[in-house]
């Protein structure tokens, strides 16, 4: 082990006996007491000497015997420390691809911050590279979204769409206008690859028959049209459903973005859970949505440009999350914004018990008393997320 105080938070004496590390709030932290030696000790805590060389250091500076291994111990329970040598064979993969390693090290930052155990941040960090992405769209928001997955480290971040790219397609991070006339899923897998750390191989390149085809791990639909995430087709979802694909709705509508919900198959509401649902809120849903769907437009679709970049953000993040192992607040809820307020606000998406997903079994029993039913909780609030939890992080 190379202990190293984690770099992503900065350190401010307080007073002569306490030091805070990180200055926002989310993450910053508080230790103390702490002597004038014992400070000076940290700062060799960089990850470039393991624990017998801290050791020696130690008791040059005097300290008694036992005070670094105390004061890494101390550093891991406030889940301050980090490992520069940790994250098993795959992270020492990745050391050993300096180029690619370097575009990642602000993100390993980051990782860093939510990751408690030393070496987790760069584990979690190795693993997206063996990860599968579909994108299905390559709109302003498909785009410049999976080419944010793709220069987060994720391994495989495919496009699909058809037609030719349109000027109204091109947007900074996504397709570029020189690939106006181009077919929209070339463009977007050549946008894919200018933003990979690694440079992935082209689509369609032949795997080597050793190695196994990792699957999907996650299906994300950014439509270009705003009506197929506003209100998505449930049978376009069945086959994910009956596949056990997660996969996440993300776009614009009009002049709202949207994010979520996050299916989880047979744990978290689906699109035929939604569309069930607002069928129960307001009977003349289904008669609107026949009208939009069979609605030819003649115009380019609303697609604030300040808008879906924050949409594209907002998906790769909680795609991340998902990705990384962890259950983010999409899961059962969409988040929404609109132009001009940019004022973010989540809805809960509920199962519902006629839905073919069959989430609403699981679900059945879980609510103690009418004071805890939908209409109780906090918009966004994810009622199952620790029951998830656990059974959605296999797949890293």
């Amino acid at each position: 082990m190379h202990p190293m105080v984690k770099p992503a938070l900065r350190r401010g004496w307080r007073d002569l006996n306490t030091v805070q590390f990180g200055m926002a709030p989310a993450h910053a932290m508080v230790l103390g007491p702490m002597d004038t030696a014992t400070g000076s000790l940290l700062t060799l805590f960089d990850g470039t000497r393991g624990l017998p060389l801290l050791r020696d250091e130690g008791r040059r500076m005097g300290l008694p015997d036992g005070h670094v291994d105390g004061l890494v111990e101390r550093l891991a329970q406030a889940g301050l420390l980090d490992d520069a040598t940790g994250g098993g064979p795959a992270a020492d993969a990745l050391r050993k691809k300096p180029a690619v390693l370097d575009r990642l090290r602000p993100d390993a930052a980051s990782l860093s911050l939510v990751t408690p155990e030393p070496g987790e941040a760069m584990r979690r960090l190795a693993a997206r590279r063996s990860l599968r992405v579909q994108v299905r769209g390559s709109g302003r928001v498909g785009v410049v979204l999976a080419a944010a997955l793709a220069g987060a480290g994720v391994g495989q971040v495919d496009v699909q769409d058809g037609g030719c790219v349109e000027p109204w397609d091109v947007a900074p991070g996504g397709l570029p206008v020189e690939s106006i006339g181009e077919r929209r899923d070339e463009a977007a897998r050549r946008a894919v690859r200018r933003a990979a750390p690694n440079r992935p191989p082209r689509h369609g390149s032949a795997r080597p028959p050793e190695e196994e085809d990792p699957g999907l791990s996650l299906v994300i639909v950014a439509p270009r049209d705003g009506l197929a995430v506003h209100a998505p087709d449930p049978s376009a979802g069945d086959p994910l459903i009956d596949s056990g694909t997660p996969h996440l709705y993300a776009g614009v509508v009009e002049g709202t973005g949207v994010v979520g919900p996050l299916v989880l198959p047979g744990d978290t509401a689906c699109a035929g859970c939604l569309d069930l649902g607002r069928t129960d809120r307001d009977p003349t849903w289904p008669r609107l949505l026949a009208q939009w769907r069979s609605a030819q437009s003649r115009h380019v679709p609303a697609c604030d440009l300040a808008l879906s970049t924050a949409v594209a953000g907002l998906a790769a993040g909680h795609a991340l999350a998902f990705l990384d192992g962890e259950l983010p607040s999409s899961a059962g809820a969409r988040w929404e914004v609109s132009v001009p307020g940019f004022d973010w606000h989540a809805t809960p998406v509920w199962e519902h018990p006629a839905c073919r997903c069959g989430a609403a079994e699981k679900t059945k029993g879980e609510q103690t008393s009418d004071d805890e039913g939908p209409h109780e909780t906090m918009a966004g609030q994810q009622p199952h997320a620790a029951r998830l939890s656990g059974t959605w992080r296999a797949h890293v």
